[in-house]
């Protein structure tokens, strides 16, 4: 049975137990839906101050709303478009520390007012973005960048992509 453990002090040591936790819980799986929803459900449930956290999967020339933990959200989201959109295009980690200051934004959830997304890639191929809103402004810093990334590294390597449908 897996133990969500919070840890308290520095955001460094958080992370070190947030990616410690995702091998764990993911290590004896392939599947892309069972991996990415319970990535969703450990990121929503471990990070303070977070409004939404999931994954957008892309299907042809747009991103689909894929496992996610918190307030309904954007079905479809083209490329290009919202920050993650623009995350698949530029195929680089999008920190925003105010969402209304980006262009092009896409309000799913109103409360939102900052944004990391972080590009998946398997193959050498963007398949989709793990994406996490918060509802305060400046939330996210490089050190949330630096653990979401090596997060996301962790999760491409744990899926069969291959068999995603």
């Amino acid at each position: 049975m897996f133990q969500l453990k919070r840890v308290e002090g520095k955001k460094e040591e958080q992370y070190r137990s947030l990616l410690a936790q995702a091998e764990s819980l993911l290590a004896d799986e392939r599947d892309w839906v069972a991996n990415l929803a319970n990535t969703a459900s450990l990121l929503y449930h471990s990070l303070e101050e977070v409004n939404w956290a999931g994954f957008y999967l892309l299907r042809g020339d747009e991103l689909l709303l894929g496992p996610f933990s918190g307030l309904p959200a954007c079905i479809r989201i083209p490329l290009g478009k919202g920050v993650c959109g623009t995350a698949v295009q530029e195929r680089a980690t999008q920190l925003v520390p105010d969402v209304h200051q980006f262009p092009g934004h896409i309000a799913c959830d109103a409360a939102s007012r900052s944004e990391i997304v972080i590009p998946l890639q398997a193959e050498g191929r963007i398949v989709g973005v793990l994406d996490i809103d918060s509802p305060v402004p400046d939330r996210f810093d490089e050190v949330d960048r630096d653990g979401l990334e090596k997060l996301a590294r962790i999760v491409e390597e744990s899926i069969d992509w291959s068999k995603m449908a």
